[in-house]
Parts: C-alpha cells; sequence; structure tokens
C-alpha cells in the first residue's frame, strides 16, 4: 500500500496533509480505521471506510480506541512512514517519498520544491491527473489524498474536483481534506488530530520555508491561522454529483456556478422555499399582478420566476449566464419571457421598462448601486441578507438623491441548514426585503 497526495503546489501537501506524509504505517488496518459496528455497512477494501457520514473509531498506533464524529488518528512527526507520492498541480512534478524515511527528511524534500506566489497556478485538468496517478500507482495498491472540491481556494478546489475525476471505478479510492472551508462544517469521515510535536513541526514548517505566504496579499495563497489545521479532516469522495455540487456551491458568479442544475438548491431546501414564497407575497403586496410587467434582474434557473409567473405575473426574467439562462428558458416555457441582459446592460440600455424591477438576493458582488438611477422604473424591490442590507444599500440609500425607502419587510429568518446530500452544512443568514420608490428624475 502507498499513499499518493495530490496538490496545487507542495506548502499544501504539509498544509494540510502532514498527517499522510507523517503516517507511521503501523496501524493494524488501514488506513488504521475501522467502523464503529463492522455489520452495519459495507467497507471500501482501499480505505476501510464506510459510506459518507458513517462514524468511524480508529485503534490508532497506540492502540487506543479513538472518539468523536469521524475515524481519529493520533499523528506523530517522528514517524518512518509508508511510502507516499506527492503528485505537484502546477509544475506536473512528482516526488517520491520511500517508506522508512524520517518525518524530518520528508519535510525536507517538500520544502525544496516550495515556489513563489503565482496567480496563474492552476489544475492541468484530470487527463494530465489521471497519467500522474497511474505513474504513482504502477499497479501497487493505494490511497490517494487531495483537495476538497470545496475549498475556497478556487485553485485547490478546481484540482481535487480534477483529481477524484480522473480516477476510474476500479482505481485508487480517493479522500478529500476538508482544507479551507470558513463557509461550511463538514461531516468528515476521518479525523486527525495532530499532537503537540506535529503542530510544531507544521509551524516551523511554514516559518522556515513559507514566511513569502505569511506576508502575500493573495487570498488564493495567504497562510493564515484558519489555514493551518490542528486536527486534519478527509472526507470520502461520494459520488460525481456530490462532488460537482461542492465545487458549485462555493463557485458564486464563476462560470463555474452553472456546472450542475441547481447549484443552491433551491428545490429542496425549505429555506429557499420560505424566502421566494414569502418574496412574491411582498411583491404582490405592493404591486399586484396587472399593474405592469416586471423585471427580475439575475433569475438564474427561474425559481422566483415561475412562482412569480403562476400568481398572474407578466416576468421578463435577465440571466447573462448561458447555462442558467438555458434551464431558465427550458423551465419558464411560454409563461416569461427571457433575456440575456446584466444589471449593467440594463442600465445603459434603458430599453426594458417595466412596473418595477427586481434584485432579489443579487447585490452581493460589487455593482455599483448607482446603475438603480439608469433603471427605467419607479419601483425597484432589493432582498438581501441583513449585514449586507445595514453595510452596503442602507448608507448608499442615505444620500442617494433619487430614491427612497418605502417599505422595509423581514423575508426569512437565519437558519443552518445541510447541502450537498448532507455532506456538509451552512448558515443561511436571512433575508429582507427594500422597496425603493424613485423621487426625482
Amino acid at each position: 500500500m502507498i499513499d499518493i497526495v495530490a496538490v496545487l503546489r507542495a506548502e499544501d501537501a504539509v498544509l494540510d496533509f502532514l498527517s499522510v506524509l507523517t503516517d507511521p504505517g503501523t496501524a493494524p488496518t488501514d488506513p488504521g480505521i475501522a467502523p464503529t459496528d463492522p455489520g452495519t455497512a459495507p467497507t471500501d477494501p482501499g480505505t476501510g471506510l464506510t459510506g459518507p457520514g458513517t462514524v468511524l473509531t480508529d485503534p490508532g498506533p497506540t492502540g487506543q480506541e479513538g472518539e468523536g464524529q469521524g475515524g481519529r488518528e493520533s499523528t506523530r512527526p517522528q514517524g518512518k512512514g509508508r511510502e507516499v507520492h506527492v503528485l505537484l498541480g502546477d509544475t506536473a512534478e512528482h516526488l517520491v517519498l520511500p517508506a522508512g524515511v524520517p518525518a524530518a527528511e520528508r519535510l525536507a524534500a517538500v520544502a525544496r520544491h516550495i515556489r513563489p506566489v503565482d496567480e496563474s497556478a492552476a489544475s492541468p485538468g484530470p487527463t494530465a491527473l489521471a497519467a500522474l496517478i497511474e505513474a504513482a500507482a504502477q499497479g501497487v495498491r493505494a490511497r490517494l489524498w487531495t483537495h476538497s472540491p470545496a475549498d475556497t481556494r478556487r485553485s485547490r478546489g478546481r484540482l481535487g474536483r480534477d483529481v477524484a475525476a480522473a480516477v476510474p471505478p476500479d482505481g485508487p479510492s480517493v479522500l478529500h481534506a476538508v482544507g479551507h472551508s470558513p463557509y461550511l462544517q463538514f461531516i468528515s469521515d476521518l479525523d486527525r488530530p495532530l499532537d503537540r510535536a506535529a503542530v510544531e513541526a507544521k509551524l516551523a514548517f511554514v516559518n522556515r520555508h513559507c514566511g513569502h505566504l505569511l506576508r502575500t496579499e493573495s487570498d488564493e495563497y495567504v497562510v493564515r491561522t484558519g489555514r493551518v489545521h490542528a486536527t486534519e479532516r478527509f472526507f470520502a469522495a461520494g459520488p460525481a454529483e456530490e462532488r460537482e455540487r461542492l465545487f458549485a456551491l462555493l463557485a458564486s458568479l464563476d462560470e463555474d456556478a452553472a456546472a450542475v442544475p441547481d447549484p443552491w438548491e433551491f428545490a429542496t431546501s425549505a429555506y429557499e422555499a420560505e424566502r421566494l414564497d414569502a418574496t412574491v407575497a411582498w411583491i404582490a403586496g405592493h404591486c399586484p399582478p396587472g399593474s405592469g410587467p416586471l423585471v427580475e434582474v439575475g433569475a438564474c434557473e427561474g425559481a422566483l420566476t415561475t412562482r412569480l409567473a403562476e400568481k398572474g405575473f407578466t416576468v421578463h426574467a435577465t440571466e447573462p449566464n448561458s447555462a442558467f439562462r438555458h434551464r431558465l428558458a427550458e423551465r419558464v416555457g411560454e409563461t416569461a419571457r427571457v433575456r440575456p441582459d446584466s444589471l449593467e446592460e440594463l442600465a445603459a440600455g434603458r430599453g426594458l421598462p417595466g412596473a418595477a424591477y427586481l434584485l432579489i438576493e443579487m447585490l452581493y458582488y460589487g455593482q455599483d448601486l448607482a446603475l438603480l438611477d439608469r433603471l427605467p422604473a419607479g419601483l425597484v424591490f432589493v432582498a438581501l441578507e441583513p449585514e449586507t442590507l445595514a453595510t452596503r444599500l442602507t448608507p448608499w440609500l442615505e444620500s442617494a438623491p433619487h430614491w427612497e425607502k418605502a417599505d422595509e419587510t423581514p423575508l426569512v429568518a437565519p437558519a443552518l441548514e445541510t447541502v450537498c446530500g448532507g455532506r456538509a452544512y451552512l448558515s443561511k443568514r436571512g433575508s429582507v426585503g427594500v422597496l425603493l420608490r424613485r423621487t426625482g428624475s
């Protein structure tokens, strides 16, 4: 058995996978964990893991059973571990750390490949990664470790998704590091708490070899406290749809957000259903059907559009993302008119007048609020989470000469909710509706 660690850059192997690089390899089962009840679920012979979300225990190198969610392994930096292959996605380099080499020598070998910040570093794609993985494994039984598709460092998230996609059904089992995940809490399958010596080894590595990453302003590369984990947590690669949903969920405005249908799970989320229904009722209370067409900006796949059409509204739904727009058009059919305009294009062209414009949960991305002055409508419905409302819209409105707040209505309260088939959960922050009325030309 060998371990293959596929990462974007060399420092990632230590920051997220130190427990793999220094795994003593002495546990009685692979990877040193066993299901709590061996009779309750099938076990993957490559990892010893049951299906996602199963609570696991681990006798560990000392024979002491672990506690808590996921398997637990005590990790010590002085161990002489099994053979580890480190694949560097940005340079296509393949490092071999032979079995029996002390941890300090392994870290020194990795350190020689630390490079300056490079914003162009990216995953080489599934095909190239498949070749690297095959060359590392050479037919030997292996475990494959890589980034989470939902790592907020998008370069790492993409590589994690691509690595899993590169593995054939009969290939190595894949474990994703939770990595940097400030927005999601993951249901992990394997937790490896580092002891003090291992943490000291990780900190020493960063201080000695990654000082430029402590100082950089790059969000992709800066090393802060929250990115240096004292417990390294991993989850098994689930179905392809789960990985794609994790990747799309963190994509925000990127084209990758449309990699899967309904990436924000509007169709299945109780929170989103409550928010959307309350939004329709709020709009209808101020601008009932028959008052004139509504222009919905950033309609995505039509979760709100269809509700409005069902209530009798005439809706012009605009969506600049081509994949979302295609799904939107298929969903609404002849019940709404679909256009490709962005907010900026609508403001510049002024060619789509309406009784009201709807900017529902879409002013999070730095749009110039002065664009609202050029929208051809006397009413604008805005919905935002409370913090953004307080820090962005309210200060702008206080000095806006052409708008007044005609109404403010809470639409949905904050809630915690699972996503991606229960693999993770997150906080939904609530939504407040603000109706803006034009006061001057």
